[in-house]
Parts: C-alpha cells; sequence; structure tokens
C-alpha cells in the first residue's frame, strides 16, 4: 500500500504540531509552578527579609530557574537530544541571565523611570519582565538548550 506525498505531509505536520502543542503545554505548566515560586521568593526577599529588589529578583531566579531546569530536562523537553549536563545546565542560566536582565530592566523602569514604590506596581513591573523573559526561554531552550534529535537519532540538530 502506496502512501501518497502529500498523505505523509499532513501526517509530518500533524505530528509536528503535535509536539509543539506538548512542548508549550509542559513549558507553560512547568513556567506557572516557577512563576508561583519566583513570585513567592521575590515577596519573601524583598518585602519580609527588607533586601533589595535586584538582590531579591536575583535569588528568585536562580532558585525558580533550577527548578525549572529539572522539570523542562526530565518532562517539556524529555524527548529530544541529550546533549550533557554540563552543557546543558550553562546554556540554560547563560539565557535564563538573559532573561533576567530584562526583568531587571523592567523593574528599573517602573521604580526609577516610573518612579513607582507600591508593592503592586513594583509585582505588575516583575510579571512583565517575566512575560517577556518567557518567550526567550522558550525559543532559546527550543532552539539551543534541548536541541532536536536528528532524523537517524544520532545527533542533534539546531534548525
Amino acid at each position: 500500500m502506496r502512501v501518497s506525498v502529500l498523505q505523509r505531509f499532513r501526517d509530518e505536520l500533524r505530528d509536528t504540531w503535535r509536539i509543539l502543542l506538548r512542548e508549550i503545554s509542559t513549558f507553560g505548566a512547568v513556567g506557572f509552578f516557577n512563576l508561583g515560586l519566583d513570585i513567592a521568593v521575590f515577596n519573601l526577599c524583598s518585602q519580609v527579609l527588607g533586601l533589595g529588589l535586584f538582590t531579591s529578583k536575583v535569588i528568585a531566579t536562580v532558585i525558580s530557574a533550577t527548578s525549572a531546569y529539572f522539570m523542562h530536562r526530565n518532562w517539556s523537553f524529555s524527548h529530544r537530544a541529550r546533549t550533557g549536563f554540563r552543557r546543558e545546565y550553562v546554556l540554560f542560566f547563560f539565557f535564563n541571565a538573559i532573561a533576567l536582565g530584562v526583568g531587571l530592566l523592567v523593574i528599573a523602569g517602573a521604580r526609577y523611570g516610573l518612579d513607582q514604590t507600591g508593592v503592586l506596581a513594583l509585582n505588575l513591573a516583575n510579571l512583565v519582565g517575566i512575560g517577556l523573559g518567557t518567550l526567550i526561554r522558550f525559543w532559546s531552550y527550543k532552539r539551543w538548550v534541548f536541541p532536536a534529535v536528528a532524523a537517524d537519532g544520532l545527533q542533534p540538530v539546531h534548525a
């Protein structure tokens, strides 16, 4: 029984979208959990312990990013190539540092550019920074941290 080129194309497209939907949904679940963790740690550090905003944000990001790495490696992107813990972890934190920088810029803009000091305004700025960082993270994780496996199953593909 011959399968038409069009049928193979449709099957491949359906499989690609199914995988993408799975990655997005599990990425979202991991992100939602770690968003709560980030916000909780940020507020604990800044509001309860009295640490500075930037220090609080760095601490919150390191804790939530470490949790996210293990959840993404073992759930969101478990079907992708394993390229070594050290390589993945370094790249993961590199891209999280970029996302952290974006978050810090948003918080700095709210605090110093807009002169906002209220808890609600600073948390909204934090959420905006996290949202922008999330877009950076998803793209970079798929592209560099957890690359796709080649058709032969032997080498990672950086597509």
